[in-house]
């Protein structure tokens, strides 16, 4: 099994064999690394200015729960976030133009553009799991990175 799977999926569903397939249904597993570095930049920022500390502070605790709460699903035909087991938007390949994760050494920030809008999510999740989904399913990308 490759490294870049986190430790607490599953491996019958995040094989390195079920990420190439297009066709596998993959569920994302949380990743709070982006909260808990967001968490320990405002505790400095609090004696530097206390608003600014307590704003980032509450950004920080809400990414938290999203990541608590949110699951990116990949299935055969769109990718599917759900909120515990209530689908809350399904984004379908089909109308995909391109995405990129940035910033390669430090990916913080996944953004898709769709045909009709352009979406940007924190990176709640592992970002090499999900760079690898989404190359297996072929979708344009940007490259930015690269």
């Amino acid at each position: 099994m490759p490294d870049s799977i986190p430790p607490n999926v599953d491996p019958a569903i995040a094989s390195s064999a079920a990420i190439a397939d297009p066709t596998a249904d993959i569920e994302l597993p949380p990743n709070f690394v982006l909260p808990t570095g967001l968490s320990a930049l405002a505790i400095p920022l609090l004696g530097w200015s206390l608003w600014a500390g307590l704003l980032l502070a509450i950004f920080a605790a809400f990414l938290t729960l999203q990541a608590a709460t949110l699951r990116l699903r990949f299935t055969a035909t769109a990718l599917d976030i759900y909120r515990g087991d209530s689908l809350i938007r399904r984004f379908p390949y089909a109308e995909w133009e391109n995405w990129d994760i940035f910033w390669y050494y430090l990916p913080t920030l996944f953004y898709f553009k769709e045909v009709k809008s352009i979406h940007f999510l924190p990176i709640l999740f592992d970002p090499k799991l999900l760079r690898a989904c989404l190359e297996a399913r072929n979708l344009p990308t940007r490259r930015s990175w690269q």
